[in-house]
């Protein structure tokens, strides 16, 4: 595996020609389901949830051991519906808690609206990263976000890492170039994004 293809998530994001247009999206603090929703009639579908092995970033960023099994779900988030952001989530099997009981529970409803409507989480430093097919989430993403191999070499992502109650849960949020289509009114937006190059 290359250099390139082990460099770390970032917690600072640059500016790139295949990023400028989506630097609100991502740089964002607040909710994306409430971001979303703000642009449409919003919708989540699971793709799958169960108990799975994390990717190795996803170990080493929860702090836990290779091979260890962890709460693994993955969403298409939709807005009127289109598919705009592809969500994985990663909780510890242990310790078990709060989080493990919400997440079981959760069905196809958003994670993002538990995380932001209670005020015991906390969100720790947002970290970016431009995904292409060396890394693991690519092609799930590709596949979620029903994006035609080949039509799409790179996809940015962000990630976050929300603490509750003694668990820590990791959420990374894909995000589909259709995105930059919607508006705040709901309508899509006809014109080409402000810094599309």
């Amino acid at each position: 595996m290359s250099v390139t293809a082990d460099r770390p998530w970032r917690s600072s994001l640059l500016r790139a020609p295949d990023n400028v247009s989506l630097i609100p999206w991502l740089r964002d603090r607040g909710s994306l389901t409430a971001r979303i929703q703000a642009r449409g009639r919003f919708a989540v579908r699971v793709l799958r949830q169960g108990l799975d092995s994390p990717t190795a970033d996803e170990a080493l960023a929860l702090g836990l051991p290779c091979q260890a099994r962890a709460w693994v779900r993955e969403v298409a988030l939709s807005c009127d519906g289109q598919i705009v952001v592809f969500a994985h989530t990663v909780l510890p099997h242990r310790p078990r808690g709060p989080l493990s009981l919400w997440l079981a529970r959760l069905g196809n409803r958003s994670l993002g609206a538990l995380l932001f409507a209670h005020p015991g989480f906390e969100r720790g430093t947002m970290k970016f990263k431009r995904l292409d097919r060396r890394q693991a989430l690519f092609i799930p993403a590709l596949a979620a976000l029903q994006l035609a191999d080949g039509a799409t070499s790179a996809l940015w992502a962000r990630r976050s890492q929300f603490d509750f109650a003694g668990q820590s849960v990791l959420v990374t949020e894909v995000f589909s170039p259709r995105v930059l289509r919607l508006s705040p009114s709901g309508k899509e937006n006809s014109t080409k994004p402000r810094g599309v190059l």
